[in-house]
């Protein structure tokens, strides 16, 4: 019996010493360590003077415009221009032909010397009766005549004087002549045409190109905006009380001059909501030709605590509105929905969703999600140790 209930203890043995060992090697084995943080490039924002711009559609317009018309009529002997070229205020464009205006003139003049002639002999006869009357040589009435027919004449050769100054002028006008200085289109008429005085149909048209009118509309809910932010002292109105404005052509390229803003509509036109702005620009080299499509940016003022974020930082969630992704003091990763009203170079301007000091993520989106812990390093000192941050992809907005 003794032997019996020894055996089966000594079958149990291996089995416990296989699970000491086991028990031994776990406790030997050291505690798993949690896994490491990712590492991303974070920005911490801080405010900046930032110019408050538009950018307007708009149209050119020439500075000055003239229609040429004849002021007298006549047949068009001579055309003294080419067509396109540029021409002086006064020059000649047109010969009239003048022969029955000289003549007229001509006519006027003689009227003139026979009027001035009359007037000599009515001056004599006047002065000899007043002397004859004060003997009662010749009757009181003769006098009154003699004095009447002097007066009489002076306002005849006042007469004739008009006449021929009319004259001279049809005669001058047969000269057709520049009325202002520019580029002058084609031609209506060729030598040969009967033209008449003051005609609706003009002969040419004179535009002055240099400066140029840029006509821009922008919406009375933004102008009202903007003069409210100037009003309540979020922007600074720009130095000198002159709106730069800077001109971006139909191709993309952008005007070498700067120009100004002229005037603002004191109305808002009612078919569209919006207001007329108009700038002068310089057009020495005449890139700028009437009727063009254009974009003006135009300087409003300054916004001095404005906040700028990289474009890479800026995403569109599922609604597509703008978030950053921002990492709190204890290193946790938040998803913050932002305003980004526009991009200035490559940053974003953000109006609401970010306060200074926040520390938004540039580098190393892709890596986290919201409610991750990270280890936030700042972009410039990771450039300053001399490694270069991985590029993200950046967000299409």
């Amino acid at each position: 019996m003794y032997i019996a209930h020894v055996r089966p203890l000594r079958s149990l043995a291996p089995a416990l010493a296989v699970a000491w060992l086991l028990v031994s090697c776990s406790a030997e084995q050291p505690a798993a360590t949690p896994p490491a943080r990712p590492v991303v490039t974070v920005v911490t924002v801080q405010p900046e003077p930032v110019p408050v711009t538009a950018e307007l559609p708009g149209r050119t317009l020439p500075y000055l415009v003239a229609e040429v018309r004849p002021q007298v009529t006549g047949i068009i002997k001579k055309r003294l221009f080419t067509e396109g070229s540029e021409v002086k205020a006064d020059q000649v464009l047109y010969q009239i032909d003048p022969a029955p205006y000289q003549a007229a003139y001509d006519s006027a003049e003689a009227n003139l010397a026979r009027a001035k002639a009359n007037l000599e002999a009515a001056r004599l006869k006047a002065a000899r009766y007043a002397e004859l009357v004060a003997v009662e040589a010749v009757s009181k009435q003769e006098n009154d005549d003699a004095q009447a027919a002097l007066k009489q004449a002076a306002a005849e050769v006042d007469a004739a004087q008009a006449a021929l100054d009319k004259a001279r002028l049809d005669l001058e006008y047969t000269r057709v002549r520049a009325p202002i200085g520019g580029i002058i289109g084609r031609s209506a008429v060729t030598p040969g045409a009967l033209v008449t005085a003051n005609q609706p149909e003009a002969l040419a048209t004179i535009q002055q190109l240099d400066p140029i009118y840029v006509d821009l509309t922008q919406s009375s809910a933004e102008l009202l905006r903007l003069r409210r932010d100037l009003k309540a002292g979020r922007l600074e109105r720009v130095e000198n009380g002159t709106v730069p404005v800077k001109l971006v052509l139909e191709d993309g390229s952008e005007h070498p001059a700067e120009g100004r803003l002229a005037f603002s509509e004191v109305s808002v036109d009612q078919t569209t909501g919006t207001v007329t702005l108009r700038a002068v620009f310089p057009n020495p080299g005449g890139e700028l030709l009437p009727g063009m499509y254009v974009r003006a940016r135009l300087t409003h003022g300054v916004n001095r605590d404005a906040i700028l974020v990289p474009h890479a930082a800026v995403a569109r969630n599922p609604r597509g509105q703008a978030q950053v992704l921002v990492v709190d003091g204890e290193g946790k990763v938040e998803a913050r929905i932002v305003r980004a009203d526009r991009a200035l170079g490559d940053k974003w301007v953000v109006t609401d969703g970010l306060a200074t000091g926040d520390r938004v993520i540039v580098a190393g989106l892709q890596r986290v999600r919201p409610g991750d812990l990270v280890q936030a390093e700042e972009a410039g000192a990771r450039q300053a140790q001399g490694r270069e941050p991985t590029p993200e992809p950046v967000a299409v907005n």
